[in-house]
C-alpha cells in the first residue's frame, strides 16, 4: 500500500507563501537578504542567545563550529553515539578522530560514562578531547546541566546538536543555548522546516563572524575576489529564510501539538510499550513520539506500512555503523538494545486523535506482550 501518513511531514501555515511572494517581488532570492536577517533575529530572540547565523543545513552548522573552534587532524572529538550521522560526519571533513559515548536511561549521552572516560584519560595522562558534540535526541533535553559542568571543568568545548530540539527547555532555558555553540536544523521533517536549512548560534560574536566569513567562501573584503583561507557555500537563500520566518511564528503552537500527539499515543498504547522519558526540570518538544516495543520492531513497522503509515526504527548507533568500525568509544549496550526494539511513530502536526488511535491499534495488534525490560 502507498504511504498516506508520513513520519513528520512539513506543515505550512498562512504566512509562508505571503513572505515568499514578497521576496520574489523584491527579486532578492539569492543568499542573504532581508528575510535571512529576520530569520536569524527570530532565533536569537526566541532562545535568548546573542548571535545566530542562517546556513544551508544543520550539518554545515556543525562543520563551521568545528572550523571556528580550530579542530583539525591532531584533535579528538567526542560525541553521542546514538544520533544521526549528520551530527558527527563534519569531524571526518576535518580529519579529526571521533570517540563515541553511549546513552543512559534518559536515552541521551551518559554523563557518568563521559566522566568515567575523562578520569581514565587523566589516570593514563592522555590528552582530553578538544570538543564534545552532544545531541538532544528526538526533541528531548539531554542531562545538559551535568554535561556542561563536566565540559567546563575539563576545558572541553561543548557543541549542542539541537537539530531535533528547537523549543525544548531545561529549567526554562532553551536547547542550543547552554554550550559554547549550538545548532538547529530546518530539514523537511523537523518540527519547523524551510525544506532545508540550519542555524549556528552562540553568545560569542567573533565565532559567529568567523563562521559567517567561512560560509561565504572566505572572501576577503576587497572589490575583487581575494582569498587567504578556504571556505564554503553554506549560506541560506532569502527565499528559504522567508519560510523560516513564517514557521518561527508558530513554534509554540507546533510544540504544543507535538506534545498532545505524544499524550494521545500514551493514552492508547498505555503500558504496553516504553516511552522516551522527559528528564526532571525539562520540557521537550516531542518532535517524534518514540517507543520501545517488547519485541523487535520489524513486524510492527511492516504492519504499519501495509496500512499506509510510515514509521522508522530508532537511530542505529554510530559505533555500529560500518563507517566507524575502527573508532573507539565507551559503551554500555543501552543504545544497541533501544535500536533493536525501538520505533518512531507518525508524529506530524496535522494528525488527528482518530489517526493516532488507528496507528496505536495496529501497534498493539502486532506486538508480543512480554515484559518490557531494557537493562541499563
Amino acid at each position: 500500500m502507498k504511504i498516506h501518513t508520513y513520519l513528520s511531514p512539513p506543515h505550512m501555515g498562512k504566512n509562508e507563501l505571503k513572505y515568499i511572494k514578497k521576496v520574489f517581488k523584491s527579486n532578492y532570492i539569492a543568499p542573504l537578504g532581508e528575510y535571512v536577517n529576520k530569520f536569524e533575529e527570530s532565533i536569537s530572540k526566541t532562545i535568548n542567545i546573542k548571535y545566530s547565523l542562517a546556513l544551508s543545513s544543520g550539518t554545515s552548522a556543525i562543520h563551521l563550529a568545528l572550523r571556528v573552534l580550530g579542530i583539525n587532524k591532531n584533535d579528538e572529538i567526542w560525541a553521542s553515539s546514538w544520533t544521526f550521522i549528520g551530527s558527527v560526519a563534519p569531524a571526518l571533513y576535518e580529519n579529526a578522530k571521533l570517540f563515541f559515548i553511549d546513552c543512559d536511561e534518559s536515552w541521551q549521552l551518559s554523563p557518568s560514562l563521559l566522566l568515567e572516560e575523562i578520569q581514565n584519560r587523566k589516570t593514563k595522562k592522555e590528552k582530553l578531547p578538544k570538543a564534545l558534540i552532544l545531541t538532544h535526541l528526538y526533541g528531548q533535553m539531554a542531562k545538559i546541566n551535568e554535561i556542561s559542568k563536566i565540559c567546563k571543568e575539563n576545558n572541553i568545548f561543548l557543541i549542542e546538536d539541537a537539530a531535533e530540539a528547537l523549543g525544548a527547555k531545561y529549567n526554562g532555558q532553551y536547547a542550543g543555548s547552554f554550550g559554547d555553540m549550538g545548532i538547529f536544523s530546518f530539514n523537511g521533517n523537523k518540527i519547523l522546516t524551510t525544506s532545508s536549512a540550519g542555524m549556528l548560534v552562540s553568545d560569542n560574536e567573533q565565532w559567529i563572524k568567523k563562521a559567517g566569513f567561512l560560509s561565504t567562501q572566505a572572501r576577503e573584503e576587497e572589490i575583487f575576489y581575494e582569498h587567504k583561507d578556504y571556505g564554503y557555500n553554506y549560506r541560506l537563500s532569502n527565499v528559504l529564510a522567508s519560510i523560516g520566518v513564517a514557521q518561527m511564528e508558530v513554534l509554540e503552537k507546533r510544540v504544543k501539538k507535538k506534545r498532545k500527539i505524544f499524550l494521545w499515543y500514551k493514552k492508547y498504547l498505555k503500558d504496553k510499550v516504553e516511552y522516551m522519558p522527559e528528564i526532571e526540570n525539562s520540557f521537550g518538544n516531542r518532535w517524534l513520539t518514540t517507543i520501545i516495543l517488547p519485541c523487535p520492531y520489524q513486524k510492527v513497522l511492516q504492519a504499519l506500512s501495509d496500512k499506509g503509515y510510515e514509521s522508522r526504527p530508532l537511530w542505529k548507533p554510530m559505533h555500529l555503523q560500518p563507517l566507524f568500525k575502527e573508532n573507539d568509544g565507551i559503551y554500555n549496550g543501552v543504545s544497541e538494545a533501544f535500536f533493536k526494539n525501538g520505533l518512531c511513530l507518525p508524529s506530524g502536526t496535522k494528525l488527528k486523535k482518530k489517526d493516532v488511535e488507528k496507528i496505536s491499534r495496529i501497534v498493539l495488534e502486532n506486538i508480543n506482550r512480554g515484559s518490557l525490560k531494557v537493562k541499563i
